[in-house]
This record gives C-alpha cells, structure tokens and sequence, in this order.
C-alpha cells in the first residue's frame, strides 16, 4: 500500500469525513471514517491500483498513461459492479456495504464499522491449536455467510485469516471483496486481483475452473491454520511435488477424525474431489463429533454430489 496516495485525516468525500488510513493493497486504500449525518463510524474502501495511478492535488485520481487507462477503467468499473452486487447482500456474516459511488475519478465503497479483530490475530495469540469448540463456533456462521453469497452467484476468492473478522463474542464476518468475481459454473474466467500463496487453490494460479468449490478450498486452509499457526503449502508447489500431510495424520490428537477429514477434503488439489458446495460442508458441521467418524473423502464425495448439486 503506497500511504503517499491516501486521501488526507479531515478529508470530506460526501457526507463522510476520513479520520485515518487502516488498511489496504495494490489495488485499494481502506479508511476510517464518520457518517456527518448519523454520527457513526463507516470503513470506506477506494479503488486504487498504485502501479496505474497517481493523484493529483490530494484529490483526483489520474491514469500514470495510456497504456494504464484501459486497466484502470476496466478495474474501476468491475469494483463499482461488485459494490452494487455486494450491496444488495443482507446477512449477519457478511460486511455489510452501505453505500458505493464514484468520486475523485474513482470509485468507493462504504461498510459498517465494527468492534473486533480478524482471525489472524487470534492465530497468532495462540501459534494454531485453536480448540475445536472455537473451530465449529466460528465456522458454521462463517459458510452460511458465503453461502448467501454463492447464492447471489458471486465468489470471494480470498478467504484468509486476514479477512475473517471476528466480533466480540466470536460471532464471524467475511470481509473484503477486492478479489470478488461473479461466478458461473463450469465458465473459465481470468484471475482474480488477488492470489493469497497457501489460500489459493491451484484453479485460480493457472486460469482453470473457479466455483464454490475454489472458496471451499480457502476455508479448508483457513481451518489448517487454526490447528498449526500457519498455511498449508501452496498450491503451485503442491502441484510440482505435493508435500502436504494430511490432517488426519498430523492432529488427531487434538481434534475429531470427522472435523479433520472435512479439512482435507476441503484441500483436496483436485477441484472434483472437494465440496462442490458449502452445504456439503455444513452437512458435516451439523453432525455431532462423538457420532462415527466421517467417510473417506472420495466415498463422500460421490454420495453428496448427488444430494447437493451447485
């Protein structure tokens, strides 16, 4: 994130005023900010690729050339198309987007503010080894939230540690739609601005097949770094020589046969051989750990495909 192109603390953009830069990329600036007509707290996100653009007099925004402007344009539009999807999107785990607009020759999208702090955090506090209480609270809540989303045919396509917010009471909150794609079944699309290394499986690194099934393989490895503090390996090198050791191998010391093969299954290199689906996920989830442990992936796989078709 270049903090040089942040818009300034005391900056008005509409009725809200900036009080400090919290986040951000190489494709967007978040702030924080105060509604002047309510009074409360917002998270505004801009469009700002820093490779295409410069801005000018603490305000506008400028393609750096020619040859940037068709990418700026094309990138501008996409985020203002995905803040009016994502605004007609009304779920408790879901960051709800208030408001989106152009301005600046660019474009914003307003969230609602919340008391918390992301998965990472907690990851960290503890090097992994979350328990497994903590796991299926935070979870289940989560895959509802992005089922809605797969419902309103969208992708998130980085899901992460960093993006799972956690609000007081362990209540979850997908956040951060940078990477966000309207998502077709079966349709080869270009890749996403964002490619978390460990997080994404190998469909989005090489231009394959993305579906419910690329957003399961994240949460799968969201739930591998809740056991050990960190990633699993990535997927490019998975690819050339796989080296990732299954769950149910290295922790079942520590946690259910059945939470541990769901987290396998849900890293399964092959797109086929995962969930196709979240409520092939939450079907597990909604067992209870002292009954038979689950089947093995592959025997799963075959008797939920039929029972949850995308």
């Amino acid at each position: 994130m270049n903090i040089d192109n942040a818009l300034t603390e005391g900056y008005m953009l509409h009725h809200y005023r900036i009080a400090k830069t919290i986040g951000g990329g190489g494709f967007s600036i978040v702030y924080l900010a105060r509604n002047t007509q309510t009074g409360k707290w917002v998270v505004i996100k801009e469009y700002l690729p820093d490779k295409q653009i410069a801005r000018i007099d603490g305000e506008t925004v400028e393609s750096l050339s020619n040859q940037t402007t068709n990418n700026f344009n094309t990138g501008m539009k996409r985020f203002f198309d995905e803040a009016k999807a994502l605004s007609k999107i009304r779920h408790p785990n879901i960051v709800r987007v208030t408001d989106f607009f152009r301005e600046n020759n660019t474009v914003y999208m307003v969230m609602n503010y919340e008391d918390g702090k992301d998965l990472r955090w907690y990851i960290k506090r503890h090097n992994g080894r979350m328990s497994e209480k903590f796991i299926r609270t935070v979870f289940p809540p989560l895959l509802t939230g992005l089922r809605e989303l797969h419902n309103h045919h969208m992708l998130h396509l980085d899901i992460k540690p960093a993006n799972v917010y956690l609000r007081p009471g362990g209540s979850p909150l997908l956040l951060d739609f940078g990477a966000a794609q309207s998502a077709f079944v079966n349709e080869r699309r270009a890749l996403p601005h964002t490619l978390t290394r460990g997080f994404a499986p190998i469909e989005q690194h090489v231009r394959g097949h993305i579906g419910p099934w690329t957003d399961l393989y994240a949460v799968g490895a969201t739930m591998w770094a809740c056991l050990c503090g960190k990633a699993p390996p990535p997927a490019t090198k998975r690819a050339e020589k796989d080296s990732y050791k299954p769950a149910v191998r290295q922790f079942s010391t520590y946690y259910s046969r059945q939470l541990l093969e769901a987290i396998d299954w849900c890293l399964q290199m092959d797109q086929f051989s995962r969930p196709q689906n979240v409520d092939a996920l939450l079907d597990i989830f909604n067992r209870e750990p002292s009954e038979q442990p689950a089947p093995k992936p592959e025997t799963l796989i075959e008797r939920l495909k039929h029972k949850f078709p995308w």
